[in-house]
C-alpha cells in the first residue's frame, strides 16, 4: 500500500463472503453467455421499464475475462493528468489490468506510455523503491512511491539502460551474442493519446480515436481549460468491489436521496438532477444547484473572500457555476465539474470483486499560486474524502448483496439514466456495436 493510499478498512472480504453463501444461495451460476444475454435484455428496456443486470455481471470471473479483453484492454483508460508530469524525465509507475506500465515525459517533451518489462529477462525495470538503493537514477518525487525524476531508466536485473522514449541506450557484455541488434530491443510504447491535458491508454492498440469521438464534450468544458488545471489532491483506496459499481455510483444522483442526504442533497436534490442525449462513446448528466444555494453562491463569488473556499473557476458561464456536471467515457473515465474544481477517478479493475481507485482534485493554476493555498487543499481535501466514505460504504455494501441468496432483479428510477446508458453500452459492446451507432440514441430528459 503506497503512503498515499486512504486507511479506509471495510470489514467485507467478498471471496470469504461468497465461499460462506456457497452452500445456501438460492442464485444458479450463470454462463458468460448467458449473463451477456440479461444484460442484453435489461438493456433492450425503455427507461421507463428499465431493471438491474445479472448479479453474476459483478461477481462472475469468466464475465470479467470478457471484459478486460472486449471492454477494458481494447477501450481508452485515463492514467494521470499531465500536471503530475511537468518536465522531462518527470514519470509515474502504475500497473493497468496486468500491464507494468510508465507514464513519462521525455527530452523532446513528448508524453509516452512505456511497458515496465525490460526486454532482456522480463524484469520489472521500476519495481517499488525503484529498485536497489542507489543503482538507479530515477528519484522519487514528492515522497511518493510511485512517481519520480530520472535521466534514462535503468534495469536493476543486469544494467541494460534505456533512454526515455524507451530505446536501449546501453547493455553490458552482450558483445559476443551473435546477430544481436541494439535497436531492436526497447521498452515497448503503448498507444496513447492526450485530451484535455489527460493521458489516456488504449492497450491493444484498436480503439477508434479519442478525441475525434469527443468533440462536443471537449467543446462544453473548454471554459475549464483542463489542459491547464493542476492536480493538486490524490487519494488511493483499495475498494472490495466490481469497478461497473463504482462506474454506477458515480454517475446516477439518485442516491443523494439516501447516503448522501446530508452532504450532496441540501446542495443539489437528487430530483432536480437530468441526464442528456445517449451518446456512442460517453454520458454526460448535470446536478443542478438548488435555488437557494445559487443565490448564496453569487453572493459568495461577488465578496471576493476567498480565505476559507476556493475561489470559482474564471471564466465560466452562469450555468455552469450553478450545477455540477457528471461525464462517463466509456469505459471507466469518470469526470466531474463544479464551479471551483474539477474531480477526476482513475480505476484500475482488478477482478469481478477488487478495485484500485484514485480520487484526484484539479484546480486552476491561478488557484495554487495563492498565498492561502495548502489551507484550501487541506480542507477540499476533507470534503472530498468524507463524502467518498459515504460511497465506499455503500459501494462495498453492494457487492455483498451480489451474492446474497436474497438477491433480486431491482427497477430503475428515471434519476438513474446514467446507470441504464451504461448497461446499454455494455449490451452494444456484447454486440459488436456502440450506442447509438444508428443514430437512433436514447434522448435525453431535457430539450
Amino acid at each position: 500500500m503506497s503512503a498515499n493510499t486512504f486507511e479506509w478498512k471495510p470489514t467485507f472480504e467478498p471471496l470469504a463472503f461468497a465461499r460462506q453463501l456457497s452452500t445456501r444461495t438460492a442464485q444458479r451460476p450463470l454462463s458468460l453467455a448467458e449473463i451477456q444475454q440479461g444484460i442484453c435484455d435489461a438493456a433492450a428496456r425503455p427507461l421507463n421499464r428499465a431493471t438491474t443486470v445479472p448479479a453474476q455481471a459483478y461477481t462472475s470471473e469468466e464475465f470479467f475475462a470478457w471484459e478486460l479483453e472486449h471492454l477494458l484492454r481494447n477501450g481508452w483508460q485515463c492514467l494521470a493528468h499531465a500536471s503530475q508530469i511537468p518536465a522531462p524525465g518527470d514519470f509515474l509507475n502504475l500497473d493497468l489490468l496486468g500491464e507494468p506500465l510508465i507514464v513519462v515525459r521525455g527530452k523532446d517533451d513528448a508524453i509516452r506510455v512505456l511497458s515496465r518489462v525490460c526486454p532482456h529477462r522480463s524484469m520489472d525495470i521500476m519495481p517499488e523503491g525503484f529498485g536497489y538503493d542507489g543503482h538507479s537514477p530515477a528519484q522519487a518525487r514528492d515522497g511518493k512511491p510511485d512517481c519520480g525524476h530520472t535521466r534514462l531508466f535503468l534495469c536493476p536485473y543486469h544494467a541494460w539502460t534505456f533512454e526515455l522514449d524507451g530505446q536501449l541506450k546501453a547493455c553490458p557484455e552482450m558483445q559476443h551474442a551473435e546477430c544481436f541488434r541494439r535497436d531492436e530491443f526497447f521498452l515497448k510504447p503503448f498507444r496513447a493519446e492526450i485530451w484535455q491535458g489527460f493521458i489516456f491508454v488504449n492497450l491493444d492498440g484498436e480503439a477508434p480515436p479519442l478525441a475525434k469521438g469527443l468533440g462536443d464534450m471537449a467543446q462544453d468544458l473548454a471554459a475549464f481549460r483542463l489542459a491547464d488545471m493542476k492536480l493538486v489532491i490524490s487519494r488511493e483506496w483499495d475498494c472490495p468491489f466490481n469497478w461497473k459499481v463504482l462506474v454506477e455510483n458515480f454517475m446516477e444522483s439518485y442516491h443523494h436521496l439516501g447516503i448522501h442526504h446530508k452532504t450532496l442533497q441540501p446542495m443539489m436534490p437528487a430530483r432536480d438532477t437530468w441526464t442528456e442525449q445517449e451518446r456512442r462513446f460517453y454520458v454526460r448528466s448535470h446536478l443542478p444547484y438548488k435555488e437557494s444555494v445559487r443565490e448564496e453562491y453569487r453572493v459568495f463569488e461577488s465578496r471576493g473572500d476567498f480565505s476559507a473556499a476556493m475561489p470559482p473557476l474564471p471564466g465560466l458561464n452562469d450555468l455552469q457555476k450553478s450545477e455540477w456536471g457528471l461525464f462517463l467515457v466509456h469505459p471507466t473515465f469518470l469526470l466531474a465539474t463544479a464551479p471551483d474544481r474539477v474531480i477526476w477517478y482513475r480505476l484500475q479493475p482488478l477482478g469481478p470483486d477488487r478495485l484500485k481507485l484514485t480520487t484526484t482534485t484539479l484546480v486552476a493554476p491561478e488557484v495554487v499560486a495563492r498565498e492561502n493555498f495548502e489551507a484550501l487543499r487541506e480542507s477540499t481535501a476533507k470534503q472530498l474524502v468524507e463524502f467518498h466514505l459515504e460511497d465506499m460504504e455503500v459501494c462495498t455494501a453492494v457487492q455483498r448483496g451480489f451474492y446474497a441468496s436474497g438477491w433480486q432483479p431491482g427497477r430503475l428510477s428515471h434519476l438513474e439514466m446514467p446507470v441504464w446508458l451504461f448497461h446499454r453500452y455494455i449490451a452494444a459492446r456484447i454486440r459488436g456495436k456502440w450506442p447509438a451507432e444508428d443514430g437512433k440514441g436514447a434522448p435525453g430528459q431535457r430539450n
